[in-house]
């Protein structure tokens, strides 16, 4: 069973990567051949937290984009193009640039997807009045939240497993993996020029209309934007607190939406709008083939044969974690991934005397993790969520597109993290 496990998952990623077949149906079609096949039963896909679907990320996407598909409603997504644009001087490169920072800094306090599923209306717009192609934007800003997720506990999911696991706190994580964000996030936005290189032409009068614009003007119902700003506080007040209020995101989120369909008033079609039913389709197809994965050893054993390469060396090891961590979480989602890898590491740690050299090991898997995300267009949840913001757009965004952009920053930022975790950890610890 294990031998099919891995052909359907290659096939199934085949199929995907090459676009031929649209990729929800390959991910469902390989859900229902490992399920069919008993390599996973109802209880490993419904009920497993360690094989079955992962509810918390399908229903925090449900959540978020219900509340987006009220907030729309206001006209603030039309509020902030406007002042972007105009902030920016009207110039491409630079409305890049500030939204880049924006989404790299709320990806920190909030989870990556929630952060895309907010700036990626206005992304969507400004670009439309300046008259330029969305896509490089999306990109840029989704690579943006992966990296920025990395700076905190709360920022990714696999911080969260991590943190748990290791018993490190919101502080551990701001004090050792923040600096290396905030260096990663720099080395990007210099990319930027030379990565979307042809993507930030704008018409000069096109430009000057826009700055004559009063983004005040764009706000529809001011009403129903204090009451979504309300109920926002109170959303993000729950996610920062999850650890006092002991609930999960998926559940403040859905808290969230509700009360907003209930004070708004808005009709069905307008509040569910924006909620992309294929891509969380796609993800309950793609979680049940990587438990299938799981179920079978195969992330497991890959984890534990990576481990034993390290030969009892900390430095081998805090490094072959990063490198072998950025690469599978390119491939399969980094969730289990770092959810079975965590003990091994574990592991690792007990047998290194120093503490500042055993924790490189749990920083290494987080970067290696959250900077693999980027990797490829399904590396991270975010990565699938904004492929389907593009596509109902009609602006969609190849696998290869994203990807071909994802593996230079990838490269790059696991470039920068290396000689970070070396300095820090090893040579001045």
């Amino acid at each position: 069973m294990t031998a099919v496990a891995i052909g359907v998952f290659v096939i199934a990623y085949a199929l995907i990567a090459s676009e031929k077949v649209n990729k929800t149906a390959a991910a469902l079609g390989g859900a229902g051949v490992v399920a069919a096949l008993g390599i996973v039963d109802s209880d490993d896909v419904f009920y497993s937290h360690a094989t079955g679907i992962d509810w918390n990320v399908v229903f925090l996407l449900l959540g978020m984009m219900i509340i987006v598909g009220v907030l729309r409603q206001t006209g603030v997504f039309e509020y902030l193009a406007i002042w972007a644009a105009k902030r920016a001087k009207g110039s491409a490169l630079r409305v890049m640039i500030l939204l880049v920072l924006i989404t790299a800094t709320g990806s920190g306090f909030l989870d990556n997807v929630t952060t895309v599923l907010l700036i990626a209306p206005v992304t969507l717009l400004v670009c439309e009045r300046l008259e330029v192609g969305p896509e490089p934007f999306l990109i840029a800003e989704v690579l943006a939240s992966n990296i920025g997720g990395a700076g905190t506990l709360i920022g990714d999911p696999p911080n969260i497993i991590i943190g748990s696991r290791a018993g490190l706190s919101f502080n551990d994580f701001v004090l050792n993996t923040t600096p290396i964000v905030l260096i990663a996030l720099l080395v990007f936005t210099l990319l930027l020029p030379r990565l979307f290189r042809g993507s930030f032409d704008v018409d000069p009068e096109r430009a000057a209309d826009i700055l004559a614009l009063d983004e005040r003007e764009a706000i529809r119902d001011p009403r129903l934007l204090v009451k979504c700003a309300i109920v926002l506080a109170a959303v993000f007040a729950g996610f920062l607190g999850h650890g006092v209020f002991h609930l999960e995101p998926s559940v403040v989120a859905l808290l969230g939406a509700g009360a907003l369909v209930l004070i708004s008033g808005l009709p069905q079609r307008d509040y569910l709008s924006s909620v992309e039913w294929e891509t969380l389709l796609f993800f309950v197809g793609l979680f049940v083939m990587i438990g299938a994965l799981v179920k079978t050893g195969v992330i497991a054993h890959l984890a534990k044969s990576a481990t034993e390469l390290t030969g009892g060396n900390a430095l081998t090891a805090t490094m072959l974690i990063l490198v072998v961590s950025a690469v599978l979480s390119g491939v399969i989602d980094n969730i289990p991934y770092v959810a079975t890898m965590s003990p091994l590491v574990a592991e690792l740690v007990e047998h290194v005397d120093h503490p500042a050299q055993a924790d490189a090991l749990w920083w290494a898997l987080a970067l290696g993790a959250d900077f693999g995300g980027n990797l490829t267009a399904v590396g991270a949840s975010a990565n699938v969520v904004m492929l389907g913001i593009a596509r109902r757009s009609d602006h969609p965004i190849s696998f290869w597109d994203f990807t071909s952009k994802g593996i230079v920053v990838t490269a790059v930022t696991v470039a920068v993290a290396a000689p970070y975790l070396w300095l820090r950890y090893f040579a001045f610890a």
